[in-house]
């Protein structure tokens, strides 16, 4: 049986966290433990891929490679949430690169088991559809912010997205623990990075956001996503 500290951490994630304590720790079973460091390298775009992936702890980016080489991050996952699972699904090779942001905790779950939880536990096939239609509703809204906005638009936009992905709510305020590289933000909205260092200090000047190094609190989160993400 998986010791407690699994079993807890994988009942945040969404799939499993409608099942029993002896239903996860049946899968937890099947899992393989696994560590990635910082920058680290995890799965590459178009690679034969026949695992899925369980983000315990840590933060991982998820990247695609345009035309010209650039690498263009498409979101940023944390604790609870999971990827891999196209390849999963469908058997076929990898739709993006995913790299560590800093140390993570992960569990692997190989297609076979994986196909064969299913069936046993079609709940979780239920909450992956439901996860995976957020996902696809909320890159929509993200794509339409990047194409139609300006400079400080995407910026704004890219904030917001990596604040309600990396970040918790303190009354009206957003807490931001770690920011991403102004590289990784530039990547993310599609700008310069010299772009992003000049409207995070206008953000800044206009008292929009508060910097304490990689530390970022938006003191009025619902007013910051009416001015940029309406």
């Amino acid at each position: 049986m998986a010791e407690e500290r699994i079993i807890r951490l994988l009942k945040k994630v969404p799939l499993f966290s409608k099942m029993t304590d002896l239903e996860v720790g049946q899968v937890a079973d099947q899992c393989i433990h696994r560590t990635a460091h910082k920058d680290q390298v995890i799965l590459v775009e178009e690679e034969t891929g026949q695992t899925l992936f369980i983000l315990l702890r840590g933060t991982v980016k998820v990247t695609r490679t345009s035309d010209e080489g650039r690498e263009v991050i498409i979101t940023i996952l944390r604790s609870g949430d999971f990827f891999g699972e196209l390849s999963v699904l469908d058997g076929k090779g990898r739709s993006a690169t995913v790299v560590a942001m800093d140390e993570s905790e992960l569990l692997t779950l190989r297609r076979n088991e994986f196909l064969l939880l299913l069936e046993r536990f079609p709940q979780i096939a239920v909450e992956m559809l439901k996860v995976l239609a957020d996902r696809i509703r909320r890159n929509d809204i993200i794509i339409e912010k990047l194409t139609l906005q300006d400079a400080v638009g995407r910026v704004g936009s890219t904030l917001i997205h990596v604040a309600e992905s990396t970040g918790y709510m303190r009354g009206e305020s957003m807490i931001v623990p770690k920011l991403p590289v102004q590289q990784d933000l530039a990547n993310m909205a599609g700008t310069a990075r010299e772009t992003i260092s000049r409207v995070m200090a206008v953000f800044e000047s206009k008292k929009l956001i508060e910097r304490e190094g990689h530390r970022v609190v938006i003191p009025d989160f619902e007013k910051f996503k009416r001015e940029f993400w309406s």
